[in-house]
């Protein structure tokens, strides 16, 4: 397969010319076009590395579409990996909650399926992108840390992060906040609020750092990477530190993103964070880390779209000084690296021919195809 006449994003530059696959690899790339017939007219659009993407909830939503509502895992598995793979992501963590049992807490019920149903669309080849997990570990729960000791063996288990959102912690430093969001989610009045808030302190108090530690052990028994989430402040990273973590899931503050990148880690941020111009948390904004060069990996999170969107609107963002190929690398090869994946992220000979051609004729970007392992999968 050759796709000609495409501006190609590499590390370091972007380049006019063609690209030609072979046998699931890139197996050349020049700055003039192939003079083959057949090769593919890309127009001029942007030929880019695949989307690598390490903390989407997005599955979850395909398995309970409404609150009650169990859906098909053929299906629900179905219909995911077709939008990651039209949102031009071609490597998906896919994050599952572990530990929050609340009203019969459909994470909990829908784990094993949809475990079991990323893993046996794995094996079948029914799926256009690489699938991975993600185990998300809500610490003040007594359940937590057996149900991830029947998972962490689980061979498509890639990375794993410690949480906590109780009130007070974290996310939830402004108990204001922690009130209007769980008020809103359960539909809790008042009264039902304060014993909800007294009910997660106390599990937060037995169960949060017995499980970090824990958890933390046997991940880093096996290798399996580490990410923390929702730091705040020095404190909190130098206690995510301390047990392993090598990347900072949304840290909430500059300060907390400062001390996780002077402590080694990868600062990670959501893409929705870009797209709507700040968190609807009211926490850091993502283009502050950017500006700050304190920004390393994006996530969709909920909105699997974001991802490359994000890339575009940073450029296009005078407050940042980033070029298109460095701000690539928020979702390439950053995250595949941070995970220990080195056969993708870049476009270089020999390497997964996972590529996206896309477009930004109309001011946004515009998906034209995707590759995955040289495989026109859109």
């Amino acid at each position: 397969m050759i796709v000609n006449n495409v501006r190609l994003v590499l590390e370091e530059e972007v380049v006019s010319g063609s690209l030609e696959m072979r046998d699931g690899r890139i197996a050349s790339f020049s700055d003039s076009n192939s003079q083959q017939p057949g090769a593919l007219d890309g127009e001029q659009a942007y030929l880019l590395p695949g989307l690598v993407e390490l903390h989407t909830d997005n599955l979850d939503k395909f398995f309970t579409p409404r609150p009650k509502v169990d859906w098909p895992a053929h299906s629900a598995m179905s219909s995911h990996d077709a939008l990651m793979v039209a949102s031009g992501i071609t490597t998906v963590l896919d994050a599952i909650g572990v530990g929050d049992v609340r009203d019969g807490g459909h994470r909990l019920d829908n784990l094993n399926k949809m475990i079991e149903a990323i893993r046996d669309s794995n094996r079948k080849g029914l799926n256009r992108v690489d699938h991975q997990l993600h185990l998300r570990c809500e610490l003040p729960y007594h359940t937590t840390l057996s149900l991830f000791e029947a998972l962490v063996s689980t061979p498509e288990l890639s990375l794993v992060s410690l949480m906590d959102h109780s009130p007070g912690q974290r996310q939830y430093a402004s108990l204001e906040k922690y009130r209007d969001y769980y008020q809103g989610k359960y539909q809790l009045n008042d009264q039902q609020m304060d014993e909800f808030e007294r009910e997660q302190l106390a599990l937060a108090a037995e169960w949060s750092q017995p499980n970090r530690n824990a958890i933390a052990a046997m991940c880093r028994a096996r290798g399996i990477p580490i990410a923390s989430h929702d730091d705040a402040t020095a404190a909190h990273v130098a206690e995510s530190h301390e047990v392993g973590s090598a990347i900072a899931e949304f840290p909430t503050t500059l300060e907390a993103a400062a001390a996780s990148r002077a402590c080694g880690m990868q600062v990670l941020m959501g893409a929705p964070n870009i797209v709507r111009g700040g968190s609807h948390s009211g926490n850091v904004a993502a283009w502050e880390l950017a500006s700050a060069g304190l920004l390393d990996i994006l996530s969709s999170d909920y909105y699997p779209a974001s991802l490359l969107d994000a890339v575009f609107r940073l450029v296009a963002d005078e407050r940042n000084a980033l070029e298109l190929p460095q701000a690539m690398a928020l979702v390439t090869c950053n995250p595949a690296r941070a995970i220990g994946l080195r056969d993708r992220g870049i476009i270089a000979e020999g390497l997964r021919a996972d590529l996206v051609l896309a477009h930004t004729d109309h001011g946004h970007p515009h998906i034209r195809h995707v590759w995955s392992q040289g495989r026109l999968v859109f």
